[in-house]
C-alpha cells in the first residue's frame, strides 16, 4: 500500500536563531519522513533559513516583521496553494497571525504552537490588553493549540478559553547535545585555562533576557580572578551591553562573541549556564544546557520552574535581582561537587521528560487528528 505523504507548512516568525526556530529545525528533522513532507515559511531571512535549506527542506521567505500584516496574506495564500499544503503548523504569534487567513479561506487545518505568549507582565497595560485580545483570537481560530509548558497553558486559561489546547513540552536532540561525545576545545580557542570557572550566557541579547542586570551581577561579585564569562549572541541590546561592560571595567573578565552554530561545543566548555530571563515559554537554550550536564542558574519564573527545581537540578534566582544572581555564581564557583551534582540531575531531567522522540510522537498524533 502506497501512503501519500502529507505536506505540512511550518511557519516561523524569523530566520534568526531563537528558541521557536530551533524547535522547528529539530521537529522537521525528527518527523517521520514516510508520512510527512515539511515545507518551511519564514517571515525574515537569516541563518536559520540557511540551515533549513542546507538540511534539504524547501524553505520560503515572505518578508514582514509585523503580526497581522494584511499586505502579505495573499502572497502567503498563493504559496500555500502552489505547494498543495495539507496542514499549517504556525509556530508563534507572528506566524499564526499571518497564516490564519489562508487556513480559513482554503479550509486547511491550522495548528498553533505557543512558544510563550506575546503578552507578559513587563508591558504597559494597553499593550498587554491588545496582545491578550490578539492571542484570544488566534487560539480561537486554530484547530488545535499546543503550549510548550504547563505554565503557558495555565496563563492562557486565566485569560480566555483554551478548550482545544494541549501541553507538549519542547524536546532536545540528545544525539546532538550529549556530554559523552567529543567536542571542539573552545577553551583553547579563547585561551581559557582549565582551572577557570567559565560561566556561559547564550541568548538573544534583548530586554527579555535581562542582559544589563547580568552585567551588574558580574560586577557585584567580589572575587572574579578565577571566573570568566562567555556571552554568546546578538540582539538590539548588544551595543548597550558592550558599552556597560566598558563602563564597569569588566572587559578583562568577559568574552563577547556573536551567535555561533557550534553551540554544543560552547556548552561543553562552560561550567555554569546562566539565564536570568524576565519571562519565558519553555526555553530550549536551557534544555540544551541541561542535556549537556551543565549547572544551571535561572530566573524563578513560569516556563523555567517547569524545568528547574531549586537546589535539586539547578539554582533559581529572583528575576532582575542583581545580588541573587551574583550570590548564586559565587556559590557555584566555590563548590565543584555541587556543580557536578546539579548538572547530573539536570541531564536526568531532560532524559526522562524533554527528549525529541517524546515531543515528536505527541505532535504526530496531533497531525493524525486532522
Amino acid at each position: 500500500m502506497i501512503v501519500t505523504k502529507k505536506r505540512i507548512l511550518h511557519a516561523i516568525r524569523q530566520g534568526k536563531v531563537g528558541g521557536g526556530e530551533t524547535h522547528v529545525l529539530d521537529l522537521v528533522n525528527a518527523l517521520d519522513k514516510n508520512l510527512y513532507e515539511s515545507i518551511i515559511l519564514s517571515f525574515t531571512e537569516g541563518p536559520m533559513v540557511d540551515k533549513l535549506k542546507s538540511d534539504g527542506f524547501q524553505t520560503f521567505v515572505i518578508n514582514t516583521e509585523k503580526p497581522f500584516n494584511v499586505t502579505v496574506w495573499n502572497t502567503v495564500k498563493k504559496l500555500i496553494t502552489e505547494q498543495k499544503i495539507d496542514l499549517i503548523h504556525a509556530h508563534g504569534t507572528r506566524a499564526n497571525s499571518n497564516t490564519f487567513f489562508s487556513a480559513r479561506t482554503l479550509q486547511i487545518p491550522l495548528i498553533y504552537t505557543v512558544h510563550g505568549w506575546s503578552f507578559h507582565p513587563d508591558q504597559k497595560p494597553i499593550v498587554k490588553f491588545i496582545r491578550t485580545f490578539s492571542e484570544r483570537f488566534l487560539v480561537n481560530i486554530a484547530n488545535k493549540t499546543i503550549c510548550v509548558s504547563q505554565s503557558n497553558l495555565n496563563e492562557g486559561k486565566s485569560k480566555f478559553s483554551m478548550k482545544n489546547a494541549v501541553v507538549i513540552a519542547n524536546g532536545i536532540n540528545r544525539d546532538k547535545f550529549n556530554p559523552e561525545k567529543n567536542f571542539e576545545d573552545i577553551r583553547v580557542e579563547f585561551d581559557i585555562p582549565d582551572n577557570v570557572v567559565l560561566v556561559g550566557y547564550i541568548a538573544r541579547i534583548t530586554h527579555q533576557k535581562s542582559p544589563l542586570a547580568f552585567l551588574h551581577a558580574i560586577n557585584a561579585i567580589d572575587y572574579k580572578e578565577n571566573l570568566k564569562f562567555l556571552i554568546v549572541g546578538d540582539g538590539d541590546l548588544k551595543p548597550a551591553m558592550l558599552s556597560l561592560a566598558r563602563e564597569l571595567d569588566l572587559e578583562k573578565h568577559i568574552i563577547f562573541v556573536d551567535f555561533r552554530n557550534d553551540i554544543p561545543d560552547i556548552l561543553n566548555a562552560i561550567d555554569i549556564f546562566c539565564l536570568p530571563s524576565l519571562w519565558e515559554g519553555l526555553p530550549i537554550a536551557l534544555l540544551e544546557a541541561m542535556s549537556m550536564r551543565k549547572t544551571i542558574i535561572a530566573s524563578s519564573i513560569d516556563g523555567i520552574t517547569d524545568l528547574i527545581v531549586h537546589n535539586e537540578n539547578g539554582i533559581l534566582v529572583n528575576p532582575n535581582n542583581i545580588n541573587s544572581i551574583a550570590d548564586a555564581i559565587s556559590l557555584l564557583r566555590d563548590n565543584e561537587s555541587l556543580r557536578k551534582q546539579l548538572g547530573l540531575a539536570a541531564e536526568d531531567t531532560v532524559k526522562e521528560k524533554f527528549n525529541i522522540e517524546l515531543m515528536t510522537g505527541k505532535i504526530e498524533r496531533i497531525y493524525q487528528e486532522f
